[in-house]
């Protein structure tokens, strides 16, 4: 065991001694050791439950025989960092969730871990470290936060962004905004649309080292507790059969989850994630695959925002292993690869049972022919952008109209709130990509308020930077390069003509190349905002959007 390297043998007392003033006791100190990995805070919706679920994870290891520790790691609310100097410390958690994880392992010689996350880049920081180490592991999220109706409509978080927008449009009340705020964050757990947490608790499940029910079992159920249990036993078969993580995250496997991701209509975020996770597994994933799998995957499911499902919709109607059982039918997945329940994808999905062709469509009646996320190219974004097509309404999969150039997200929304955007606008958000954010700041307030004001179905918006799993309308981002870093989204002036084929997989700026290389001699692009700290650090190691932002 690796654990042997922190307990066996005499050289080893000192170290048994320190096991032994924590209460450790030598039946304890001779089992496997396994680390589980606790996000808990008190910042959190998703997270503030979680020691229930680490509780229910110790109970399970426990009962197989193991010894379990456990550890903590941080977690960012997006939320409530959206929209101000906070957003720039979210996505770079990732990173730091998937270092710590990393030294608390390897300094402690753990044999396997269970991992506890719930909400946006913890999730994706536990599973690239859990790629990186590669002894055999686990993940059980916290589980979904419920949505409630009210009014005829159910509520969730992005309904009290776009009542701002409503609000600043003179379209609802003071009072109105303050209902929604009281009734559309219920309860606990991961925000309840198909936003980034829940698309990648979704995907962990579809990765195989999440097990059935993973994404989709609300917080708030017993049954949530029970599967945090059995996770806690899978890691003790697994350690006993030696199966790690790479030899479940395998290449097929990243495929199988860029097809439900597509099926899903998941989070742009997930365009991020997942090549970020391969690159750790040692797989290569890349936007033109994407796409690929994109051009043969129907979308099934219209979930928050693109529709009115939310996650315990999903669950109702089967979950992830029903979608996936959808999908087996036209054999768009692999089937035969092994999965944490130590079973393979095909034994897992076989007794799914699709209970609402509402909430997923069948196989032979999908929302559309293609997948929920498309990767645009053209010479605004030679390495290309993203958009969650699903949430795009029909008549802005092709758009064409002039720019409104903005240096920041602060400015644009200020623009926004004041009015100052017309229908046909094309709004550029640039200078908000992972390295001249730094830390590619997560803009739901725009996109929120551009709603909430009626105009999702009017204007087009397009940013370096990155949009939260809540936002819906042609908000197109993810620009690659970025303009920190020379790329042609720093060339745009207010006026120019962009053009926009969703559909086709395009967008252009109505420049010509000479006009475009004229500008480029006369361009130095703006350093990062924050100079100081990690964000400094992070900026000068971070690689492009459309590497999944991955540091060198």
């Amino acid at each position: 065991m690796r654990s042997d390297s922190v307990k066996t043998g005499i050289e080893r007392a000192p170290h048994r001694s320190l096991f032994k003033a924590m209460g450790y006791t030598d039946e304890e100190i001779r089992r496997p050791l396994i680390g589980i990995v606790n996000s808990q805070n008190d910042i959190v919706p998703g997270h503030i439950h979680l020691d229930t679920i680490v509780d229910a994870a110790k109970t399970g290891v426990l009962m197989s025989g193991g010894t379990p520790i456990v550890f903590p790691a941080i977690g960012v609310c997006d939320g409530i960092a959206m929209g101000h100097v906070g957003m720039h410390y979210s996505l770079v958690t990732r990173e730091l969730i998937a270092d710590s994880i990393e030294a608390m392992t390897m300094a402690h010689g753990f044999d396997a871990l269970v991992m506890v996350p719930n909400c946006d880049k913890i999730v994706p920081g536990m599973l690239m470290a859990a790629a990186r180490l590669n002894i055999p592991t686990v993940v059980v999220s916290g589980g979904a936060m419920m949505s409630i109706n009210k009014k005829g409509k159910d509520l969730d978080l992005n309904s009290v962004f776009e009542a701002v927008g409503s609000f600043k449009a003179g379209s609802m009340s003071e009072d109105e905004v303050y209902e929604c705020e009281n009734n559309a964050c219920p309860s606990c757990g991961s925000c309840s649309g198909m936003f980034t947490a829940n698309s990648m608790n979704c995907l962990t499940e579809v990765l195989g080292l999440g097990l059935p029910g993973n994404g989709t079992i609300p917080a708030t159920y017993a049954e949530r507790i029970r599967l945090a249990k059995l996770a806690g036993m899978a890691v003790m078969n697994l350690l006993e059969k030696d199966i790690k993580p790479r030899d479940i995250m395998n290449e097929k496997a990243f495929y199988n989850a860029l097809t439900v991701d597509m099926a899903l209509g998941c989070s742009t975020n997930s365009m991020l994630h997942l090549p970020a996770i391969a690159h750790e597994a040692e797989v290569e994933l890349n936007l033109d695959i994407a796409n690929e799998i994109s051009s043969k995957t129907p979308n099934l499911c219209k979930l928050s925002p693109a529709g009115p499902y939310h996650i315990q919709d999903l669950y109702n109607a089967g979950g992830v292993q029903a979608v996936m059982k959808e999908l087996s039918k036209k054999n768009l997945l692999n089937t035969d690869l092994l999965t944490a329940t130590g079973k393979t994808v095909g034994e897992n999905i076989e007794k799914a049972v699709n209970r609402d062709n509402n909430v997923i469509r069948p196989i032979d009646n999908p929302h559309s022919t293609t997948g929920g996320i498309a990767v645009l190219k053209g010479n605004i974004a030679p390495d290309g952008c993203v958009v969650k097509r699903s949430a795009v309404a029909k008549q802005m999969l092709q758009h064409e109209g002039p720019a409104r150039v903005f240096d920041s997200e602060d400015e644009a929304i200020k623009a926004i709130y004041d009015g100052q955007i017309n229908k046909g606008d094309v709004v550029v958000i640039r200078y908000e990509g992972p390295k001249g954010g730094p830390g590619m700041r997560e803009m739901l307030s725009p996109t929120s308020a551009l709603a909430g004001m009626g105009l999702d179905k009017e204007v087009a918006l397009i940013t370096d930077g990155r949009f939260s799993g809540a936002t819906r309308g042609a908000a197109i981002g993810h620009v690659s390069p970025e303009a920190a870093d020379g790329g042609n989204i720093g060339l745009v002036k207010d006026k120019d003509i962009i053009e926009i084929d969703i559909e086709k997989g395009l967008i252009n700026l109505k420049v010509s190349d000479e006009e475009l290389e004229s500008r480029r001699k006369a361009f130095v692009p703006k350093e990062p905002k924050i100079k100081k700290g990690y964000l400094a650090r992070y900026a000068k190691l971070v690689k492009s959007a459309s590497t999944g932002a991955i540091l060198e």
